[in-house]
């Protein structure tokens, strides 16, 4: 917190920083905790009526009234990271995008509209790098309509709690009654100490994903379009651990320059805890270091204490978290 020279708290900030990333201590209301102050991080989104409204890197927006501030300072964009390969939200964003690709994209200035007959949000939903081209409002008309000339609802992907991500525009989606409905966050950690967990014995690996892969797939009903954005990506590689009527692992990769990437890791209930998933990314990741990349990624839901123990042991942490909005129920405008 910001000290006075006569050693007082002071708030250095004013309505003018909405943008900037900010630190803010509060005086809690009584009773409300037993703590007499609290203090919020995050990106100042909004400050209007007497209110600010403060995005931390979750992506929750703290409502805090002007009148309960006690200190307040803008802070650096973003903190450094302890462990990790360095890399920007955007670049990240790009080799993401790259790595589960639509059947069919269209530009909107800057932005990207993504479809692929509803298989996954990610590949349903717009994905804003930059400028639209025209105002928010009719950005985002232009979106529904696309969107529902597919019969599709419309979703835009965005970003919090790193340099670069795009808080200010979770705040418009939320002012306009967009929902976020998932939730879940990047992290990014060295491809070598993947590679040296396990042997991977017993795990094959194939270019093409098949039926036994397929079987131990979460998603049941797969259409051709979701074969298409499977086996999408600069370089592909599915991973298989057989079993007796179904393989016991799966797991899939996208070698992309320095990165790779890890998804759908699944293991057979029945057969946990017994390493197959470490196995499936070592066996991965030698593969990915073969081909020259040295960094990865993956998602993870917030949820998942299993995997976030399983990635943290491995050395990966969070970069950012990433949010899908879905359009509101009815807005009253033509889409």
């Amino acid at each position: 917190m910001e000290i006075s020279a006569a050693g007082r708290l002071e708030v250095r900030i004013t309505a003018a920083d909405v943008g900037k990333r900010v630190s803010v201590r509060r005086l809690n209301e009584a009773g409300d905790t037993a703590e007499k102050f609290t203090d919020t991080v995050g990106v100042l989104t909004s400050w209007d009526n007497g209110v600010l409204v403060i995005t931390r890197k979750s992506g929750e927006g703290v409502h805090i009234p002007e009148s309960s501030l006690v200190a307040g300072k803008i802070v650096p964009s973003a903190p450094a990271r302890r462990r990790g390969p360095a890399a920007s939200y955007e670049e990240l964003a790009r080799v993401a995008a790259r790595a589960w690709r639509p059947v069919e994209s269209e530009r909107l200035g800057e932005w990207e509209l993504r479809a692929a007959s509803g298989f996954t949000r990610r590949a349903n939903s717009v994905l804003p790098l930059g400028d639209p081209g025209m105002p928010l409002d009719a950005a985002l008309t232009a979106v529904r309509r696309w969107y529902g000339e597919r019969g599709l609802p419309a979703y835009v992907q965005t970003a919090t709690g790193a340099e670069g991500t795009e808080e200010m525009l979770c705040a418009e989606l939320e002012r306009r009654g967009w929902e976020r409905e998932v939730t879940a966050e990047l992290w990014t950690g060295g491809l070598a100490p993947v590679a040296d967990r396990a042997e991977g014995a017993g795990v094959v690996l194939s270019r093409e994903v098949d039926r036994a892969w397929l079987s131990r797939y979460g998603r049941k009903g797969l259409s051709d379009v979701a074969l298409r954005v499977l086996g999408s990506g600069p370089s592909v590689w599915f991973a298989t651990v057989p079993g007796a009527d179904a393989p016991a692992a799966i797991g899939r990769c996208v070698v992309d320059g320095r990165w790779a990437s890890f998804a759908a890791v699944e293991v057979d209930p029945a057969q946990r805890r017994r390493g197959l998933a470490t196995a499936v990314l070592a066996a991965l990741a030698r593969r990915a270091l073969d081909e020259g990349a040295s960094a990865a990624w993956l998602q993870v839901e917030a949820d998942n204490t299993a995997a976030r123990a399983l990635y943290t042991g491995m050395g990966f942490a969070a970069h950012h978290a990433y949010h899908h909005y879905r359009e509101p129920a009815d807005t009253g405008t033509d889409r």
